[in-house]
C-alpha cells in the first residue's frame, strides 16, 4: 500500500508545474553567507590618497544596514513589520517546474524557475527596497536617493518608499530612461523625482553633462550623483540596490524560500543559474545553495549568464571604487574599472563594472562560472522568445539571459543525455521592455 502511495506522489510530483508556500512561511531571518567562508571577507579601504570614505560609511548607507554589511551572524533576523510588507508585497513567490519548455526542447534535463516577476513593481528588487526603507524610516530619515540602471530598482525603491512614507529621488541612467518611458511614469505616479544620469543636479553629474548632454550614462555615475545628493542633505540618505553585502543580504529571501520549495519537489538543483550585473538577483537566489556547498558539501554548479559589454566577473580580482566619481570606499572584487566605457544593450542591468565582494570572493575560490553573451543579445532574445512561446511569462530584458543559460544548459543535456535539475531565475518582467524585444527582434 505505502508503494503504491509513493509511486502516486512520485508521478504526482513529475507533472507537478507550481510549489508554492504558504503566506506563514515567509522565511523570518535571512542567510548570512560570511559566517560560513573559509576566510574572512576581504575589507573596504581608503584610497592612498584623498579623504576617508570609510569614516563617511555612517554618512553614506542606513544605520542598520551598515551593521548588517559588517556582521558574520549566519542569521539575521527579519522584522515583523518587514514580513508584513513582504507579504504585502506578496510574498512567497512560486517555483515552477518549465514542463512546456523540456517538452520543446526534448532534454532530459529538470528545469525549474523563480516567479520573481510576480512583484508589484515587476522585479525582486522591492526585497531589499522594502528593508531599506523600512530601516530608513526608523532611523528618522524623510527621503531616499539611489540610482537606477535598467529602471526595476529605481521602480522597486520608489514603492517601498510610497509605503512607509519617505520622499524618494532617482538618477537613472540615461541611455536607458530615453526608452522606457513607461517605467518613468511608474516611477513618477509613486511620487518619485527622476533625474536622466548624467544630470546637471549634482557636481558629478555636471561635469560629464556639460561636456556631452547626451552622455549614455552608467550605473557608476548614476551611484556618485545618489551619494552625492544624500550628503548635502541631513534627511536623507543614500539606498544601493546591488553588490554590498547588506543587498544581497536581504536577497536570500529568494533562495530560502526557493530550498523549501524544492524540499516540496523532491529534488536539488544540480545547476544553479541567473544573471549577474551588480550580483542582487544572482546572490539572493544562489546564496542560500552556495552555503550548502560550502558546509554540506552539496557538488552543485553556479553559472552567472552576463553580456560581452560589461563581463565584470571576467575582469581583475582587485580592489577598486564602486562608483565613478571615486567616493564609496575601496571593494575587493572582480573589476573592468570604476571608469570604463561600456556601450548600451537593452538588458542595461547587467552594465556595471565591478561584481559583488562576496560573489567576487567565491568566484575567486571557483565556485562561480560566469558566460559572457555577445552584444548584439540576438541569441539571448532568441531564448526568451522560445520561454515566452511555451511557459506564456514575458522576461526582463536581464532575465533573458538567465533564461538564455539554463536552455543552453538544457541542450548539452540533450547531447550528452544527462538528466540534471536546472534552476534559474527569472528576476524581473518585461511589461514595460518591449521596446527592447521589439528592436533586437525585428518585430
Amino acid at each position: 500500500m505505502s508503494s503504491r502511495k509513493d509511486t502516486a506522489k512520485t508521478a504526482s510530483a513529475s507533472t507537478r508545474r507550481q510549489f508554492s508556500l504558504p503566506v506563514e512561511e515567509i522565511p523570518r531571518k535571512w542567510y548570512n553567507i560570511l559566517a560560513d567562508l573559509p576566510e574572512p571577507l576581504p575589507p573596504p579601504m581608503d584610497p592612498e590618497e584623498g579623504e576617508s570614505r570609510l569614516s563617511a560609511l555612517p554618512e553614506m548607507l542606513i544605520g542598520e544596514c551598515l551593521k548588517q554589511e559588517m556582521s558574520t551572524e549566519r542569521w539575521i533576523d527579519v522584522p515583523e513589520d518587514l514580513i508584513s510588507l513582504y507579504a504585502q508585497a506578496g510574498r512567497p513567490r512560486p517555483l515552477f517546474r518549465a514542463l512546456s519548455l523540456e517538452r520543446h526542447l526534448k532534454t532530459p534535463a529538470r528545469l525549474y524557475y523563480k516567479g520573481e516577476f510576480y512583484s508589484p513593481t515587476g522585479s525582486h528588487k522591492v526585497n531589499t527596497a522594502l528593508a531599506q526603507a523600512y530601516y530608513a524610516k526608523e532611523a528618522g530619515f524623510e527621503r531616499l536617493t539611489t540610482e537606477t540602471g535598467a529602471g526595476q530598482w529605481g521602480t522597486a525603491l520608489a514603492y517601498a518608499a510610497t509605503l512607509v512614507g519617505l520622499r524618494c529621488t532617482v538618477y537613472w541612467v540615461r541611455a536607458v530612461s530615453k526608452w522606457k518611458q513607461s517605467r518613468m511614469n511608474f516611477m513618477r505616479l509613486m511620487g518619485a523625482e527622476v533625474f536622466p544620469s548624467p544630470s546637471d543636479k549634482t557636481e558629478t553629474g555636471r561635469k560629464l553633462f556639460e561636456k556631452n548632454p547626451d552622455h549614455p550614462g552608467s550605473l557608476g555615475i548614476a551611484i556618485s550623483e545618489g551619494l552625492e545628493d544624500a550628503k548635502r542633505d541631513k534627511k536623507a540618505i543614500y539606498s544601493l540596490g546591488s553588490v554590498l553585502n547588506h543587498v544581497l543580504l536581504h536577497q536570500t529571501i529568494i533562495g530560502l524560500e526557493t530550498q523549501k520549495q524544492f524540499e516540496m519537489a523532491g529534488e536539488y538543483p544540480d545547476l544553479v543559474i541567473s544573471c549577474l550585473g551588480g550580483g542582487s538577483n544572482f546572490g539572493g537566489f544562489a546564496l542560500p545553495f552556495l552555503g550548502d556547498a560550502l558546509t554540506k558539501g552539496k557538488k552543485t554548479r553556479f553559472i552567472a549568464a552576463q553580456s560581452q559589454v560589461a563581463p565584470n566577473l571576467q575582469g581583475e580580482y582587485r580592489y577598486d571604487f564602486a562608483d565613478h566619481g571615486e567616493l564609496t570606499p575601496l571593494l575587493k572584487m572582480y573589476t573592468l574599472g570604476h571608469r570604463v566605457d561600456m556601450e548600451p544593450i537593452k538588458g542595461d542591468g547587467l552594465r556595471y563594472h565591478g561584481c559583488s565582494p562576496i560573489l567576487s570572493y567565491l568566484r575567486s575560490k571557483g565556485y562561480i562560472d560566469t558566460v559572457a553573451y555577445p552584444q548584439d543579445e540576438k541569441h539571448v532574445f532568441e531564448r526568451a522568445r522560445t520561454f515566452i512561446l511555451t511557459e506564456g511569462f514575458l522576461p526582463a530584458p536581464e532575465s533573458a539571459y538567465s533564461i538564455a543559460c539554463a536552455i543552453d544548459e538544457a541542450v548539452k543535456c540533450k547531447e550528452t543525455g544527462e538528466e540534471k535539475v536546472i534552476a534559474f531565475n527569472i528576476s524581473g518582467h518585461g511589461f514595460m521592455d518591449m521596446e527592447g524585444y521589439s528592436e533586437v527582434l525585428g518585430l
